[in-house]
Formats: structure tokens, C-alpha cells, sequence
């Protein structure tokens, strides 16, 4: 039996609560989820991998048919490793639309069997990103609020190097 797993990418630096609605609101759509730490080159992570990791783990753990992975390729060569059809994105405004149907359409003119599906975010997670909590916490402030419950990041998480 084909199962119908998904892949989603990112880099989570860190997870937020938006990750966590797509993901959960994704599930009943697949028989696994794929949640694939990449490596960036364009991107300098603020918070280790080991951390992301441990909170995306603890965010799913309630859940056995979500993965939790780091890969180190292209996103469309770590699909087709791992079996994955199905590339799972969130989107949470027109800009995010317009950036992910370029890679969309760049990956599928690179293997054309593995399709995009996209997610609109829930408006209360609309305006919710990693790049803003990463801003709140540098100012020592609460980002309880945007992070999944079940994690707990403060500004003693991010790296100091």
C-alpha cells in the first residue's frame, strides 16, 4: 500500500504556532507527516538544532504518525529519499504566496510526480512569524503566546556566540 506521506520543510528557528495549525490541520490529508529541519545556506539559525529539535518533538509527541528529521539537500531530493509526494506549505499572506509558487514551480519542473499543497493559515496565526519571535525574545520579551503550548523559549535559548 502507497502511503501518502508529506514532507514539510523549514527551518523552524524557531517553531511557532502557526508550524504546529498547518501540521495538525494537514494530518487528516496524509498517513505521515515529514517535519524536515533543512539547511539554509542563506540563513543563520538563532537557535540550535538540537533546541529545534527538541521542541518540534515536544510540540508532536502526542502524535505517531508525525517524523521529525534534519536534512542537508535540496528539499525535492530529500522527497524523493524519504517518499515523500507531497510537499506541505504554509501560507500566511499574498508575499508568502508569491515566493512559495516560485519554489513550487521550480521543484516541480525538477521532478514533476511530487506536488505542492498549501495551507492558508489560520488569521489568528496570520501575522505570527519565526523572524518576529526571534525579535521579541532579543528584547527579553514574552513569546508565549506565538509559540505551540507545549514549549517553553526564552531569550536564554538563542545562541550566544
Amino acid at each position: 500500500m502507497n502511503q501518502r506521506i508529506a514532507l514539510f520543510p523549514g527551518s523552524f528557528d524557531p517553531i511557532t504556532k502557526g508550524h504546529e495549525s498547518v501540521v495538525l490541520r494537514a494530518l487528516s490529508m496524509f498517513d505521515k507527516i515529514i517535519i524536515a529541519i533543512g539547511s539554509n545556506s542563506a540563513k543563520n539559525s538563532v537557535f540550535s538544532l538540537e533546541k529545534r529539535i527538541e521542541w518540534i518533538k515536544q510540540t508532536f509527541k502526542d502524535y505517531d504518525n508525525i517524523e521529525i528529521c534534519t536534512f542537508d539537500c535540496l528539499t525535492i531530493d530529500f522527497c524523493k529519499q524519504v517518499g515523500a509526494k507531497y510537499i506541505l506549505r504554509g501560507l500566511r499572506n499574498s508575499v508568502d504566496f508569491q515566493y512559495e509558487r516560485n519554489i513550487a514551480r521550480i521543484n516541480q519542473e525538477l521532478d514533476d510526480e511530487i506536488e505542492t499543497i498549501f495551507l492558508l493559515t489560520k488569521p489568528d496565526d496570520a501575522a505570527i512569524s519565526s523572524s518576529l519571535v526571534r525579535e521579541i525574545l532579543s528584547f527579553n520579551g514574552d513569546v508565549s503566546k506565538f509559540v505551540p503550548e507545549k514549549i517553553v523559549i526564552t531569550s536564554k535559548d538563542l545562541r550566544h556566540e
